[in-house]
C-alpha cells in the first residue's frame, strides 16, 4: 500500500535523489529539463507516493509549457520515477494514472511526454495527438506523445512547445 501526497519541500531533496537513481546522469541536459528552467511545476500535480514505513517509493512531477505561436497550454509529464526494488509494482503506472485524473479535475486538457509509446498508451498518449507539435531538440520525434483529456483538445494545436514564462 502507498501513500500519495502533494510534493512538500521537505521531500524535494529525496525526490531529486530518486530522479538521480532512476535516470541516465546528465538528465538535466535533456531539451524537456530546458523546457523546465525558471518555471514552476504545477504543485498540485507533483506527487510523492510513500510506503507504510514512510520511504519514497515513487515521484511524479508535470511542468507548463505552450505550443506554437497561439501559446496553446499544455502540460509536460515528468519525470516519473519509481525505487527499483518497487519496480513491477505498478506504482508508475499508478502515479499516471492518478495523476492524469487529477489534472482533469483541475480544468488542464493537453498533456504532453516524451517516452514509449507501447507504455504510455495505456494511459491515452498517441503519436498521432502529437503530430502538429514539434519538441526542442535533441528529442526524438517518434518519442513525442499527446493525450488529449478532453475530447479534441489537440484538435488544431500545432507548432513548437516552448517554455512558458
Amino acid at each position: 500500500m502507498f501513500n500519495l501526497a502533494v510534493e512538500t519541500a521537505e521531500d524535494t531533496d529525496e525526490v531529486e535523489w530518486l530522479y538521480d537513481l532512476a535516470f541516465a546522469p546528465g538528465r538535466q541536459a535533456l531539451s524537456s529539463y530546458q523546457l523546465r528552467e525558471g518555471v514552476a511545476p504545477v504543485s498540485e500535480l507533483c506527487m510523492a507516493a510513500r510506503d507504510d514505513l514512510n520511504v519514497l517509493a515513487g515521484a511524479i512531477r508535470y511542468w507548463p509549457v505552450l505550443i506554437g505561436d497561439a501559446g496553446d497550454k499544455a502540460l509536460l509529464l515528468g519525470p516519473v520515477a519509481t525505487h527499483p526494488t518497487r519496480h513491477g509494482e505498478g506504482l508508475g503506472a499508478w502515479l499516471i494514472g492518478e495523476t492524469l485524473d487529477t489534472a482533469r479535475d483541475l480544468g488542464w486538457s493537453r498533456v504532453i511526454l516524451v517516452g514509449d509509446e507501447p507504455y504510455y498508451s495505456r494511459f491515452g498518449f498517441t503519436r498521432a495527438a502529437a503530430g502538429g507539435i514539434s519538441f526542442p531538440p535533441p528529442t526524438n520525434p517518434d518519442r513525442l506523445l499527446a493525450n488529449s483529456l478532453t475530447p479534441g483538445a489537440f484538435d488544431g494545436v500545432s507548432g513548437q512547445v516552448r517554455r512558458a514564462f
